[in-house]
Parts: structure tokens; C-alpha cells; sequence
């Protein structure tokens, strides 16, 4: 068991960086928790005060270890933040510019056009520091992390436009951190969770705690919550132009819906008229 054990976590490591190129057969133990959110549907929309507090728990619990490596500072003026604010958020980080006059690279306070930094200068440093499995960016990952809900569900998906797999994920993985059931063996540096896409074990200690995050409109402190806004988060971050999307997709249903009733009328008006 050991054995087998040690032959799978080093594979769950290396999925969790994004090195893999298909997850492990018959994982995760248990399928992803449906969660209720905002954003789901043809015409569903983000909860601002949600990503707002999903940003909180990034910036507060997760980016110590996770970059952003696609998301500007300047975007963040969609969750709802007045220029200031994001100058003042931005101010908190240092980025690598240059080279100046001199051919020397240097380091700069971060300004409204950059991006989230790494947290690690490369990503052997971020392995390195993470017992061998570098943290993967956060800016695709609720896009990347999907559950195939197999038959018949997924036929479902297509109709009604369901993209709730990654943020379902995210959330259940940051909830499903538990002790072993008896008789399976952890190796040492390895955690349980049975939500886990590439095994029964990763190496990502369980990153979030209650009252860890200070909530300023006085949404419930609890891991719960903050893996909920946080998934809510990553899933903006990957598809910041959703809600856009699925306006100018209804917009175009109705548009093809009367535009071929028209061409069902000229039609019908074509062959009556040679009937005649």
C-alpha cells in the first residue's frame, strides 16, 4: 500500500502544477459539491460584493504562494474599486522592470497596467519552496479544473450553459480537507482530500481557516464562505467578459429567431404566390 501510495502522490503533485496532461482515472474519490452561484446560467451575473471579498481572501491567504500572472490591477475596477483604491492595492506589490540606462533590470512599486506578481522569482524557487510542487498561477484556474459530470448531465450543460465545473471544484477541494478514512495511509508531506482531480492525496496543506480573513460587511468569517468567494473570484479572474458574453449570445439567439422567421415568411410568400 505504502508502495502504491508513494507512486501516486509524486503524480498528484506534478497535476497540481499543471505539468500533467490528463488527470488520474477515477478521481476525484467524490464528485465536486453543486454550489448555488450568482453567475450560473444563460443570464446569470457576478455578485460584486462577492469577488470583492474573493480578492481579500487571495490577496490575504493566497498569494503568498499563487500568482496572478494574467490579471492587470487596472481590471479590478469592474468589481466595483475607485482608481485610488486599486493605486493603493497596487502600491503593496513590487515588479521587475527595465532595463534602465545602465542595461540593469531593477525593481519597482507596482503600478495600475502591471500584473499580479509571482510570489517566487522562477518557478524551481516556488518548487523549492513547496516541497517540490510549484503552486500553479490562479488566473485560468477555474477554467482549467473541470469535473466531467458524465451522462446525461453533460448533454444538459450545452443548453444551459453550464461553466460551473472549475469554481465547483475550487470549492470543494478547499472544504474537503478531512482526516483519512481507517486503512489508507497519507505519506508523510502529503494531505487528504477526497476532492482531489489527480488522487486521494496532494501536497497543498489546507490553506484557509475560520476567522483567518477579516470580512468588512459582515459576511460569515468561515472557511465555507471563503472558498466560496474566492472560487467566485478565480472564476471572474478566468472569464473577467462573462456576463458581456452572455448578453451578446442572447442577443444573437434573438437575432437568428427572427431572422429565420422572416425567411419562413418570404419562403412561404415565394411559393404561394407561384401556386397562383
Amino acid at each position: 500500500m505504502k508502495k502504491l501510495l508513494a507512486s501516486i502522490v509524486p503524480a498528484a503533485m506534478a497535476l497540481v502544477i499543471g505539468a500533467g496532461s490528463a488527470f488520474a482515472a477515477g478521481y476525484p474519490i467524490n464528485k465536486p459539491r453543486e454550489i448555488d452561484w450568482s453567475f450560473a446560467g444563460p443570464f446569470g451575473t457576478f455578485d460584486k460584493g462577492q469577488l470583492q471579498r474573493g480578492l481579500k481572501v487571495y490577496v490575504e491567504a493566497c498569494s503568498a504562494c499563487h500568482s496572478m500572472n494574467l490579471v492587470a490591477f487596472r481590471t479590478l475596477e469592474d468589481l466595483g474599486y475607485s482608481e485610488d483604491q486599486l493605486k493603493a492595492l497596487a502600491a503593496n506589490y513590487e515588479v521587475e522592470d527595465g532595463p534602465n540606462g545602465e542595461g540593469e533590470m531593477f525593481t519597482r512599486t507596482a503600478v495600475l497596467s502591471d500584473h499580479f506578481p509571482s510570489p517566487f522569482p522562477n518557478q524551481e524557487a516556488a518548487a523549492y519552496a513547496n516541497n517540490g510542487a510549484a503552486p500553479p498561477d490562479f488566473s485560468l484556474l477555474a477554467k482549467a479544473r473541470y469535473v466531467e459530470r458524465g451522462f446525461p448531465q453533460f448533454v444538459f450543460d450545452i443548453f444551459t450553459g453550464y461553466n460551473e465545473s472549475g469554481p465547483n471544484y475550487i470549492y470543494s477541494l478547499l472544504t474537503g480537507y478531512q482526516e483519512p478514512p481507517a486503512g489508507v495511509e497519507v505519506p508523510d508531506g502529503a494531505h487528504y482530500n477526497p476532492y482531489f482531480i489527480a488522487g486521494s492525496a496532494l501536497a497543498m496543506a489546507q490553506p484557509i481557516y475560520d476567522e483567518q480573513v477579516a470580512y468588512d460587511d459582515g459576511s460569515p468569517e468561515t472557511v465555507d464562505q471563503y472558498a466560496k468567494d474566492v472560487s467566485a473570484f478565480l472564476m471572474w479572474a478566468a472569464e473577467p467578459h462573462m456576463e458581456e458574453r452572455k448578453q451578446t449570445g442572447f442577443m444573437v439567439i434573438i437575432f437568428l429567431a427572427i431572422f429565420a422567421s422572416l425567411l419562413f415568411l418570404t419562403k412561404k410568400s415565394v411559393f404561394a404566390s407561384k401556386e397562383h
